[in-house]
């Protein structure tokens, strides 16, 4: 299964209601932060969770106010409106495993209310979106999925016809009846560009209740067994650096360096690596001691390591990712130089 009508609405924001005045307005409602947007003379509301129907309720998030990855190239020039997006590799699509848009285990856990003034999720989209609503020209990106058109009124900003964009969130790694929603390359989140600075702030959620290794066919979760820490928090090994651009002629040239920050040998027999459109290089019959750095020469005929920006993604004989890095057309150092992550 997946989410319905997925994509990216781009539009100019309007006004926005936060979650307590919004339960106010519509008590039935689950609680959300409700933005209006505008694109092209038609009115959109974006609903943004704050909290989670299922314990625990908070919300984990990682935000960027400087946010920098090759995803931003993908949708970037997209005018404004509803656009629809294939769920697959190419930079349009989101996934926060599999195009490591950030790192998962610097996600926070935060309250939608909080006890003091700026420390809750309501606070804190408030800030942002008041920045955006003071900047002219400012830009609203809100990947989810839209839902059908309705005769109705908005119940929050009295519009009509009522169509928006929800699950602003990570919508893979779901249990039980929410599983239904899960599918790779289809995440929530939402961009704020300032055009002024010609700088993206990003926002990212997911539910505590998610599980962040998922099947790359499903999307439902990858079960860890009890006791035993996820792949990359229990294997040592690292992407460290990366030859992205070559004196001469890329083809064959390329190289990706790992290392093992452990304290005892690991085999990597059977680990890929994969780049942004999921094409692979087998590691085979590769060892690495402890402390040890190893320097893999791509063949050219597998992954690619784009100069206008990508990913880099290790994974075990098993498929579980165990480092993933990103990297944009502007890091990329002079020719013969080293990219270190």
């Amino acid at each position: 299964m997946s989410i319905p009508n997925y994509g990216v609405l781009v539009g100019t924001l309007v006004d926005k209601m936060d979650s307590p005045t919004a339960s106010k307005k519509n008590p039935q409602s689950q609680p959300h932060f409700q933005v209006l947007l505008e694109a092209n003379s038609v009115k959109y509301r974006i609903a943004i969770n704050v909290r989670s129907e299922t314990n625990p309720p908070d919300l984990q998030v990682y935000m960027d106010d400087n946010y920098q990855h090759p995803i931003l190239e993908g949708f970037s020039a997209l005018p404004q409106g509803f656009h629809p997006l294939e769920s697959h590799p190419g930079f349009q699509a989101l996934d926060f495993i599999r195009e490591n848009l950030f790192p998962l285990d610097q996600m926070q856990v935060i309250p939608a209310i909080g006890t003091t003034s700026g420390n809750d999720l309501n606070d804190l989209l408030n800030l942002h979106l008041e920045q955006a609503l003071r900047t002219p020209g400012s830009l609203i990106y809100a990947f989810g999925s839209k839902w059908p058109d309705d005769s109705k009124p908005d119940p929050y900003f009295d519009f009509e016809p009522g169509i928006g964009v929800h699950d602003i969130h990570m919508n893979q790694g779901n249990t039980g009846h929410f599983a239904k929603d899960n599918g790779p390359y289809q995440d929530g989140a939402l961009f704020i560009y300032y055009p002024d600075e010609k700088r993206y702030s990003a926002w990212f959620a997911k539910f505590q209740s998610q599980i962040v290794h998922t099947d790359n066919v499903s999307a439902n979760p990858i079960q860890i067994p009890l006791g035993q820490k996820a792949p990359e928090h229990s294997n040592p090994v690292r992407i460290f650096a990366a030859l992205i651009n070559p004196k001469g002629n890329d083809q064959g040239q390329e190289k990706v360096y790992l290392i093992n920050i452990g304290a005892d040998s690991i085999s990597l027999d059977g680990w890929i690596l994969t780049d942004k459109n999921q094409n692979q290089e087998k590691l085979i019959g590769n060892k690495m001691d402890a402390g040890e750095v190893l320097e893999l020469n791509l063949s050219g005929d597998g992954v690619q390591l784009s100069n206008r920006g990508g990913i880099i993604t290790l994974k075990d004989s098993s498929g579980a990712k165990i480092s993933g890095v990103s990297y944009t057309q502007d890091q990329i150092p002079e020719p013969g130089f080293l990219l270190l992550f």
